[in-house]
């Protein structure tokens, strides 16, 4: 048995979702978003996405961990801002003894739902049915699962096959 943490990272909002894999059988864990203060200065925000993880982590002492790649934002400040989240996300899991995957959101919707270019309803539809849910997750935390399923999927060789010797350009390998 496998227990995967998948991380949607986030300044505002950062959602996680825990899943075990056994064999093929996928099973849900935990899920929930870390929320920081819009109010309070960067590094504090970032702090507190690192204490989270860091508790999760302690908490359901995951095997691997999955971060979705950042793609490009028409604002530079928010890819900027988004970017330092994930690093903090990134820190956390690491510093926890993690090895951490990275997905791009084509290749977690292309896992999930078979179609790289699909909406946010169909990856919570899928996220749900793959893991059978009594409810719909946060869409959050939805995303997190998302990102643990695809890996769970695509083995631990996915991310690393699939993005060795490539870059993301506006959300796309190339």
């Amino acid at each position: 048995m496998i227990r995967i943490l998948g991380i949607d990272p986030g300044l505002r909002i950062t959602g996680f979702g825990v899943i075990e894999k056994s064999g093929n059988a996928l099973s849900y864990v935990a899920s929930g978003c870390i929320k920081t203060d819009a109010k309070a200065s960067l590094p504090t925000r970032l702090g507190t996405i690192h204490a989270g993880l860091r508790e999760l982590v302690a908490q359901y002492q995951p095997d691997q961990a999955v971060v979705e790649i950042v793609f490009v934002n028409v604002n530079p400040q928010s890819t900027l801002l988004l970017g330092q989240a994930r690093g903090a996300a990134i820190t956390a899991l690491v510093a926890g003894g993690l090895e951490v995957a990275e997905y791009t959101a084509l290749q977690v919707k292309q896992a999930v739902v078979g179609n790289g270019h699909a909406d946010k309803t169909q990856v919570l539809h899928m996220v749900r049915r793959l893991l059978s849910l009594p409810g719909d997750p946060n869409p959050d935390a939805a995303d997190a699962l998302a990102c643990a399923i695809a890996h769970a999927h695509g083995g631990q060789g996915m991310g690393a096959l699939a993005t060795k010797g490539m870059r993301v350009r506006n959300g796309r390998l190339v």
